[in-house]
């Protein structure tokens, strides 16, 4: 659902973050050359905007063909004397970059150093970067759980949401393909009930009580800076299901991804808080309801990758905190502490590297202190370093109460893009279901769903399922869909273009097969 503009400028996004360019009238030979060493430079600059990325994380190819040069653009170094019009998008995506200086006209760093740089990355890389292999096999079956595929598909899916409705109402789901966004309403026996046209790409699907928040990405879902996207509130009329009563909210959203809904203020308001993924420019807003449907926006951070929140009460104190996981190069969980009259104070609570891929984070109190836990997944492979990682996976973080939080456990899953835990066995103790988007196609194209059932003390064992590779999945929701008490789940699949490296012939079944969602019911009631 997006690609990612990976390894922000070691050096570069020095200046693009703080969006100066002093060196315009500045000729390259003009620049003072420093008596720094190729890793100083890199480790000094580099600090500034995200963490250090040693060479070793990557190979020397990779390093050389793929990330130096996306380094070298943002730091006004290019394949010719001026900027490439390819490194800005359409006319109108072009405006919103160059507004924000992203790249600069002009070098910002000497030949000499650079050239520092890059010898120093290539030269301490290694050739080649060994595929990670599973310390256990993931064991093929799922005892709690009965796989049910719908009737009704839009092929080949872009599924980019999937919600299971409460109450036995069944599941909705989105698709979003060019000039024809629907969203889908199914029954509880999986078959069409009705499909909506958009003009927009639905992300997020939130209801309360006879109203229906929907939020759409914009016209595009595909990586773009443009603020197309919206939040439309439907009030649904149940005399006249058929004519819902629809108004935008909040327009003019910069490619959100992620929402979160709750009461900042306790003015018994529900505000809400925009993941503007955006692209090489991004925001993240918290949307202060003034009632009678009018938001105010209110800047939380100015950078892309805001990629998922969680409003809630962190530290106790009455006030709603929010949470929040930010990708695309200066990746990390971060804590806005509610300090009233409607201000927040940053905390960082954890730090990725920028090639961790993040995609999504939940809390959850794993080890019942009556402190909530960090789940964390990374896996994110649509860049420029599309090699399989030992890192990508599901994390636990545990809290000491003070919102210091610890890594405690770490399964490693290629590719892995959400991860939602849950009492699914009713055992008391949290299982996690995990989805990949990027799995290993050639050893492990079962990991692209892995069901950890907890056994205790954070020892979890690995399941799948044998049509875990009907399809290419990439949202996931997991709810009470029946109401009989245990948690079932849902899986979309997205498979709009061949998975790279996939040699097993499945990506092309996909393109024909693939279903758009499937339900996992869970028979443990």
């Amino acid at each position: 659902m997006k690609k990612r503009v990976v390894l922000w400028m070691v050096i570069g996004l020095l200046f693009s973050c703080s969006g100066k360019n002093d060196s315009k009238n500045i000729t390259p030979k003009e620049l003072p050359i420093s008596n720094l060493s190729g890793k100083e430079l890199a480790e000094i600059h580099c600090a500034q905007c995200h963490a250090f990325v040693p060479p070793s994380y990557l190979s020397k190819t990779i390093w050389k063909t793929d990330v130096l040069p996306a380094m070298g653009n943002r730091l006004g170094i290019y394949n010719g004397e001026k900027q490439p019009d390819s490194i800005f998008g359409p006319p109108k995506n072009k405006a919103v970059v160059q507004k924000a200086n992203v790249f600069p006209e002009k070098p910002l760093l000497s030949e000499p150093d650079w050239m520092k740089l890059v010898d120093y990355y290539v030269k301490n890389a290694p050739v080649n970067i060994s595929s990670p292999k599973h310390d256990k096999k993931i064991k093929i079956g799922l005892k709690h759980f009965k796989y049910k595929e719908a009737s009704y598909n839009h092929r080949p899916p872009l599924t980019s949401l999937v919600k299971i409705l409460p109450k036995n109402r069944g599941i909705v789901f989105g698709d979003g393909k060019n000039k024809k966004n629907i969203l889908t309403h199914l029954t509880p026996a999986l078959e069409l009930e009705h499909s909506v046209m958009l003009k927009g790409t639905p992300i997020n699907y939130y209801e309360r009580l006879d109203t229906l928040f929907l939020t759409t990405i914009g016209r595009n879902l595909f990586p773009n800076d443009l603020s197309h996207g919206m939040v439309q509130k439907i009030v649904i009329d149940k005399k006249e299901n058929s004519n819902p009563n629809q108004q935008v909210v909040i327009p003019n959203l910069q490619r959100p991804v992620s929402m979160a809904y709750g009461d900042l203020n306790n003015d018994g308001l529900e505000d809400i808080v925009a993941c503007e993924y955006g692209n090489l420019t991004g925001r993240l807003v918290w949307y202060k309801n003034e009632g009678k449907d009018r938001y105010t926006a209110n800047s939380l951070n100015a950078k892309p990758g805001a990629i998922s929140a969680i409003i809630k009460d962190g530290n106790n104190d009455g006030l709603n905190d929010i949470y929040v996981l930010m990708a695309q190069g200066d990746e990390g969980v971060f804590y806005y502490e509610n300090q009233g009259n409607d201000t927040f104070k940053e905390k960082r609570l954890l730090s990725f590297l920028p090639l961790y891929g993040s995609q999504y984070m939940e809390l959850a109190d794993f080890n019942n202190d009556g402190f909530d836990d960090i789940v964390y997944v990374c896996g994110d492979n649509a860049d420029k370093t599309p090699i399989l990682k030992d890192y990508h996976g599901v994390y636990i973080f545990l809290n000491d109460g003070e919102l210091n939080f610890r890594q405690a456990y770490f399964y490693q899953q290629n590719g892995a893009y959400k991860a939602m835990p849950h009492d699914y066995d009713l055992d008391g103790d949290l299982d996690i279901a995990s989805i990949s988007y990027f799995p290993d196609y050639q050893r492990y194209p079962e990991e692209s769903f892995v069901y950890l059932e907890n056994k205790g003390n954070l020892i979890f064992d690995a399941f799948s399922f044998p049509k875990s590779t009907n399809g290419r999945w990439i949202v996931m929701d997991a709810a009470d869909m029946d109401a009989d008490g245990d948690i079932d789940i849902a899986l979309g699949s997205f498979v709009y273009f061949l998975a790279k490296g996939d040699t097993t012939g499945l990506s092309k079944k996909w393109l024909t097969d693939s279903p758009s969602i499937i339900v996992l019911e869970n028979t443990t009631r």
